[in-house]
């Protein structure tokens, strides 16, 4: 690892000064909204996968995604902002507010099947 990257590749989630930040792999058209929990990349990165039922065009998907997000994390959706990759299917996502809480309520979503 290179100096300053000590963090541990292995945990999804990163405090940020307002909360979390973590990786979601988003299908958009997808069938009903849903979050199918954690699961790793092939280069080992985990990443909370979602599946919402919004087209991925003009911001729709997106906007399913937070109002998905916000709901399953009991915060308002303004609490929640795509942070990096709007048009990509991984994306990076942040949630303002206890950060200590959103882990609990992120860890509690479980693996993906």
């Amino acid at each position: 690892m290179g100096r300053g990257d000590d963090r541990d590749l292995s945990d999804p989630l990163r405090r940020t000064q307002t909360g979390l930040r973590f990786a979601v792999r988003l299908t958009p058209k997808g069938g009903r909204d849903r979050i199918e929990g954690w699961t790793a990349g092939a280069d080992g990165r985990p990443f909370l996968k979602a599946r919402v039922s919004a087209p991925p065009e003009a911001g729709k998907a997106n906007a399913a995604l937070i109002a998905l997000l916000a709901k399953a994390l009991g915060v308002a959706k303004s609490a929640v902002a795509i942070a990096g990759g709007e048009t990509s299917r991984l994306k990076q996502v942040e949630v303002a507010g206890d950060a200590a809480q959103l882990r609990v309520r992120l860890e509690a979503l479980g693996e993906a099947g």
